[in-house]
């Protein structure tokens, strides 16, 4: 009688690979990207493939340095590095954006274990790194359509909606806010890009759509509640790109559907909190990466009953 083979679960496979994955989620990303150049110039582009260079680089380098295999080839590092870019303002010292990619591949993720590894965001967690480190040029934002900045030429800087709130300046109209001619982060302020790229993500089912619904509903609900302004509050900050492109990280997101919508309700109860309550002006980054630490706990709370488990005694 022949023996019959076992193996480690899962014994069901989606035919889909990191890779494939990774590629939808850089084509979604790529209506933000034209976006981001069109808004705010060349200088954009440039700045991504800077983060992308420097996140592709340093995990050839970590990896090599560890004697690890390559992981270049899954395309992981190049989504970081397109998603870190996008949480940039466009003025920002390109080896400074250099510098958050080597933070988020080397420290945040290779120093953990790699892929799959990384218990917190690593694009979120090198932007909050540089934010603190050089607040300065982090909150330097770039008017819509100058791109005296490319030509080496400074610009005045402009406010974004909650600056713009918080000290009585012109706040966009919605439309403006819509379709993306408003001071902000590359990847933050064309609604209609992250849109389009959340649907796609969403139509090819890269991702659930229950954390980025949690996620917004909660913060539009809260708003309502506090006296915000719902449409401006959902098309403010980052909640759309972190929504939908960076809470629904596999790696740092739970894995079951309970455990996703008190992720995603987390994650707009603290961005709430820190809008309305707190001295930063916007929270999302904090939001996701706060909610990235609890998913261990959040898991052990909502991974369901194996059948035919007895009860235990208490």
């Amino acid at each position: 009688m022949n023996k019959l083979p076992v193996s480690i679960s899962p014994h069901l496979h989606c035919g889909r690979s990191s890779r494939s994955i990774m590629l939808d989620v850089i084509i979604a990303l790529i209506p933000a990207i034209i976006a981001s150049t069109i808004i705010f110039g060349f200088r954009a582009l440039m700045l991504i493939l800077v983060t992308v260079a420097a996140c592709v680089l340093s995990e050839y380098v970590t990896r090599k340095i560890f004697k690890r295999p390559d992981t270049i080839h899954n395309l992981t590092a190049v989504v970081t590095g397109i998603l870190l870019a996008l949480n940039l303002p466009v003025t920002l010292p390109f080896w400074m954006a250099a510098l958050g990619g080597a933070i988020a591949i080397v420290i945040v993720k290779e120093f953990f274990g790699g892929v799959g590894q990384n218990f917190v965001n690593p694009a979120i967690t090198a932007r909050i790194i540089l934010l603190m480190s050089f607040a300065s040029q982090m909150s330097t934002w770039q008017p819509p359509f100058d791109y005296r900045m490319a030509a080496g030429v400074d610009v005045i800087s402009s406010a974004t909606y909650f600056s713009a709130r918080q000290t009585g300046q012109e706040i966009p109209s919605l439309m403006d806010m819509f379709l993306g001619i408003r001071a902000g982060s590359l990847g933050e302020t064309c609604v209609l890009a992250l849109l389009i790229g959340g649907g796609y993500l969403m139509a090819r089912k890269v991702i659930s759509p229950i954390i980025p619904l949690c996620f917004i509903g909660t913060v539009a609900i809260l708003s309502v509640l506090l006296g915000g302004n719902l449409l401006y509050q959902i098309m403010s900050g980052g909640l759309l790109l972190g929504a939908f492109f960076m809470a629904t990280d596999y790696t740092t997101s739970p894995v079951t559907k309970n455990g996703k919508i008190i992720f995603g309700i987390g994650c707009g109860i603290i961005t709430i909190l820190i809008r309305f309550f707190a001295a930063l002006p916007e929270g999302v980054s904090y939001a996701i990466l706060l909610m990235n630490i609890l998913v261990p706990h959040i898991e052990n709370l909502t991974i369901p009953k194996v059948f035919g488990e007895e009860a235990k005694a208490k």
